[in-house]
């Protein structure tokens, strides 16, 4: 028993180790918000803004994960302007966020820069906006938060990252 048990623990440990050079090597994501407080529009509550905020930090990360092993996406997000414009809920307590196509559409601008093996291969700036956001498919749900500004942003990525 005590033998079968320490070629267990072996083999774990050496796929363990293993598994250590792959880790370290796989695309990844670092974001960073310059004073959100000042953002144009995300949620004016604590809580909201803070959901926001790790819906935007989670689709880059998803993005980031996309890039080849070893490259990294740097993103310094500097403002945010969410699809539509908020409306009072005085029943719900959560403010409505209601898209009308006018001049609601969305804006992100951030600074980014793609890095391999502490080499930057690619930086720049971008103030993206998507004023069509509602004249066109868009593969993400009605339910999904930040639909509109996910979908930009996977337009920019494939274009300015994924197609270099």
């Amino acid at each position: 028993m005590k033998s079968v048990l320490t070629k267990v623990l072996q083999a774990s440990a050496l796929a363990a180790v293993m598994a250590l050079p792959a880790s370290a090597a796989t695309a990844a994501a670092t974001v960073s918000y310059v004073e959100p407080d000042r953002f144009t529009d995300v949620p004016f509550t604590p809580w909201e803004r803070e959901r926001v905020l790790k819906q935007l930090t989670a689709h880059f990360d998803k993005l980031g994960a996309s890039l080849p092993a070893g490259q990294e996406l740097k993103v310094e997000v500097l403002d945010v302007d969410l699809a539509g414009q908020t409306k009072p809920n005085f029943r719900g307590g959560q403010d409505l966020r209601v898209m009308n196509g006018g001049a609601d559409w969305p804006h992100i601008h951030f600074r980014y820069s793609l890095t391999e093996g502490g080499k930057v291969i690619k930086s720049g700036e971008e103030k993206l906006s998507n004023m069509q956001y509602l004249n066109r498919m868009n593969h993400y749900g009605n339910t999904e938060l930040l639909r509109y500004e996910k979908q930009m942003l996977d337009d920019w990525f494939k274009q300015a990252v994924a197609a270099r």
